[in-house]
């Protein structure tokens, strides 16, 4: 098979997507991102252009909340992406809890993810939030018999940069660490 060089695209989409929460100015502030992943098996990062409203009271706070987005939700959501915090107070655009280490989780989402900041990478006008996980919080409606979230269940939604399209968590492709044997 041919490949051909299409330059250095990032080319790791379909993301998750998520909607971040932080407090700002003690009001709640949310912005979209699908540029957040695993960095170790304790940490995540989010990854946001440094002009965001939310970057400074994350900056300030170093507390944030990852809230995992699926069709339920998906419009309001969307929405976080095109209103700037800068000039439109979204401190109410979702219902909301206190998390029990003072992050802002979305009541609608169905797994929200609570962080503290261990670090910064600031990279080409990005903030690379590295963040410690502290507490992860999911509907008891998506959980298996064992406790853990259950994709089949739970689908949630993807982000592709090129074409700005929102896809849905797949079918079953195998079981890992079971395919040669």
């Amino acid at each position: 098979m041919a490949k051909k060089n299409i330059g250095a695209a990032l080319a790791l989409y379909p993301c998750p997507v998520v909607v971040v929460g932080a407090m700002v100015g003690g009001k709640p502030s949310w912005t979209l991102a699908a540029h957040a992943g695993t960095v170790a098996h304790s940490h995540l990062m989010v990854s946001l252009v440094q002009a965001h409203y939310i970057n400074k009271g994350i900056r300030e706070n170093e507390k944030l909340s990852i809230n995992v987005v699926d069709a339920s939700w998906l419009r309001e959501a969307d929405r976080m992406g095109t209103v700037s915090g800068n000039k439109t107070d979204k401190s109410g655009a979702f219902a909301w809890t206190m998390g029990e280490n003072g992050a802002p989780l979305i009541d609608a989402a169905r797994v929200s993810i609570e962080c503290e900041v261990d670090g910064n990478y600031e990279l080409e006008h990005f903030d690379n939030f590295i963040c410690r996980i502290l507490a992860t919080y999911a509907d008891e409606g998506i959980l298996n018999e064992k406790g853990k979230i259950d994709y089949h269940t739970f689908k949630p939604v993807l982000f592709e940069f090129p074409t700005y399209e929102y896809f849905l968590v797949g079918e079953k492709a195998g079981d890992c660490g079971r395919m040669n044997g």
